[in-house]
């Protein structure tokens, strides 16, 4: 009877288990859940950071000539309640990716190398680094992605 119980309980807590990582590999590559991963670089004053983050437009910052090329600018209100509520700058290099298609309200999701900021961090390399320096980013808007 014992062994009949620590059976099942063990097949109940594969059970649970299994679902958990299932529904973790579900949807998007990093969404909500990546954001997690923004904040905590944010809080604890972490750089140079691989992340994949999402959320809103909240503001258009334009363009701008870098050293690197066109880039535009822009930025992104964290969704959900792993991003705490957090603004991040996001910058891309356009000479790479071409213009994106944003307007203030629009939902993103981008990944790249998070630098800290007091203001909320920077993420950029949002594209193909063409030296080969970086992993690749991109910028997903409206199912389409910017490389």
């Amino acid at each position: 009877m014992r062994s009949e119980r620590l059976a099942a309980f063990a097949l109940a807590t594969f059970a649970l288990a299994a679902s958990a990582l299932f529904a973790g590999c579900a949807g998007s590559s990093g969404g909500d859940d990546g954001n997690g991963a923004v904040y905590a670089a944010w809080s604890e004053h972490r750089s140079h950071v691989q992340v994949t983050a999402s959320g809103s437009v909240a503001h258009l910052l334009g363009t701008r000539a870098g050293p690197s090329g066109e880039h535009e600018g822009f930025l992104l209100h964290l969704r959900g309640a792993a991003g705490r509520g957090l603004t991040v700058r996001v910058e891309d290099n356009t000479d790479l990716t071409g213009p994106i298609p944003l307007q203030p309200g629009s939902d993103v999701e981008v990944r790249g190398e998070y630098i800290y900021d007091p203001r909320g961090g920077l993420i950029h390399y949002t594209h193909r680094d063409p030296r080969f320096r970086h992993p690749a980013g991109y910028v997903r808007v409206d199912g389409k992605v910017y490389q």
